[in-house]
């Protein structure tokens, strides 16, 4: 008996040490299971070995995929104006042989080819006139406005840099290299942050207008990344709408980096954003939470489960989608609010589902399962912040337009590396602001990238 009652208890014993063995692989699969599929990392982080097959959490619109219809497309075209026509006549009939000089003409075919002239820098000199007086005076000529030096880059070609460097993110080693292989002006990668640091400090009046109108909307949208700059970790936050763009870069990731920015801390409309702590510090702000960022947290919930068995985060993944697409037909016909019956339908759905959520993971014997826990129970909680875009059309219901306007910095970051000063990845910023801001009116970069070099920044009419 005294050995039946050891063995009991090492049975007991190994049972604990079993489970928990079993809730530690189940965490270590959920992390490994982990991908941009179902959680906040970014593609770029998937294995290569490993990739999730893709799937859109957006169903179905019914629309054939490609150009909807009044698409303008943007294919070449015959132009009716053609810089330079070329006539090429035939040779000898091909069916006698007869010479078709004097023969009458009955038909042309049109083939055009676009292309670039050979491109040389222009240079202009500025000849200032000294003429002496009876009197013994002297007067030079004025030089034009914006001609400083004996010899100096025009607005263009400082356009042109900018354009390369902070447009479409080469580094000053590569965007020197183009300039001198384009264009045969040699260009030095110190220009290259000379004309970049000259650039950033003519938009101090830009960069403060943008804050104003941001901060006075009623609805602007808010994320941050992460940034490799002096060979540590920063923080890039974008501020934003549909018409403006505040790109700061900070070297902290929380209030102090945001209110640098200069935004939220005098923001009073509807924030929307990834449900990261710290926006919940700005008490005189109503939030939207990302249902794009939840949707991911809802689908790794689903991907624990069985497969035969049902799943409460499948039950808030439908109805949190269904409650889009009520938003969106609502939109596209007129409406000025969605059917009670069908939102409260969906609701009831979302908080069922996030309750019986709360239940099934009330245990937390598990990280993974205290995750879905926490998850289930913001769902709860935060069900008015998930979804106040239900009451009012403006209020997007996900961040996507934040992400598409920060992502430009991890792209130049992919393309170029990293920023080797604050000061540098600060003036990249700040042009980055602007040109965001200028291609949400429609204008072309090189065209506002012009009128900065000039010392004359294009300015948004307040709307």
């Amino acid at each position: 008996m005294a050995e039946n009652a050891v063995l009991r208890g090492m049975v007991l014993e190994l049972r604990a040490m079993v489970e928990a063995l079993q809730a530690e692989v189940a965490d270590v699969k959920g992390q490994l299971g982990q991908n941009s599929r179902n959680s906040s990392k970014p593609p770029a982080s998937d294995s290569p070995f490993d990739k999730p097959a893709p799937k859109s959490l957006r169903r179905k619109s019914g629309r054939k995929p490609g150009g909807q219809p009044g698409h303008p497309g943007s294919t070449l075209a015959l132009v009716d104006d053609p810089t330079e026509r070329k006539r090429h006549e035939p040779g000898p009939c091909t069916g006698c042989g007869a010479n078709l000089m004097n023969a009458p003409e009955v038909g042309v075919e049109r083939r055009q080819v676009f292309d670039l002239p050979p491109i040389t820098v222009r240079v202009t000199e500025h000849q200032l006139i000294a003429r002496r007086c009876r009197c013994g005076t002297t007067t030079c000529g004025t030089a034009p406005e914006g001609v400083a030096g004996p010899v100096q880059y025009g607005p263009r070609i400082s356009a042109i840099i900018l354009y390369l460097y902070v447009g479409q993110f080469l580094s000053k080693k590569r965007t020197a290299q183009a300039l001198a292989e384009l264009f045969g002006t040699p260009v030095s990668e110190g220009t290259v942050a000379t004309m970049t640091r000259r650039a950033a400090s003519g938009l101090s009046e830009f960069l403060t207008m943008l804050r104003d109108r941001i901060a006075e909307a009623e609805v602007a949208g808010f994320d941050e990344t992460g940034l490799r700059v002096a060979g540590t970790l920063h923080w890039v936050h974008c501020a934003r709408t549909d018409k403006y763009t505040v790109i700061t870069c900070h070297p902290k990731r929380g209030r102090m980096g945001m209110d640098d920015a200069g935004v939220l801390d005098r923001f009073r409309g509807v924030a929307v954003h990834d449900a990261w702590a710290p926006y919940d510090s700005y008490l005189d702000v109503d939030h939207q939470l990302c249902c794009a960022h939840v949707l991911r947290e809802l689908q790794a919930v689903t991907d624990t489960a069985a497969e035969a068995d049902w799943c409460w985060a499948t039950q808030a993944t439908d109805a949190l989608t269904t409650m889009q697409k009520l938003v969106l037909e609502a939109i596209t016909t007129g409406a000025d609010a969605l059917d009670p019956e069908a939102l409260a339908e969906q609701v009831k759905l979302y908080h069922d589902a996030a309750q019986i959520g709360v239940n099934d993971t009330a245990a937390r014997t598990s990280k993974t399962m205290a995750k879905h826990n926490a998850l289930a129970q913001r769902l709860l909680d935060r069900q008015d912040d998930y979804l106040r875009f239900t009451t009012s059309w403006r209020i997007p219901p996900d961040n996507n337009g934040s992400e598409r306007d920060i992502r430009m910095i991890k792209l130049r970051q992919k393309v170029s590396g990293c920023l080797r000063t604050l000061t540098g990845a600060t003036q990249f910023c700040t042009i980055r602001s602007y040109l965001s801001t200028a291609a949400k009116h429609g204008k072309h970069f090189f065209e506002v990238l012009v009128m900065l070099a000039e010392g004359r920044p294009w300015m948004p009419a307040h709307q």
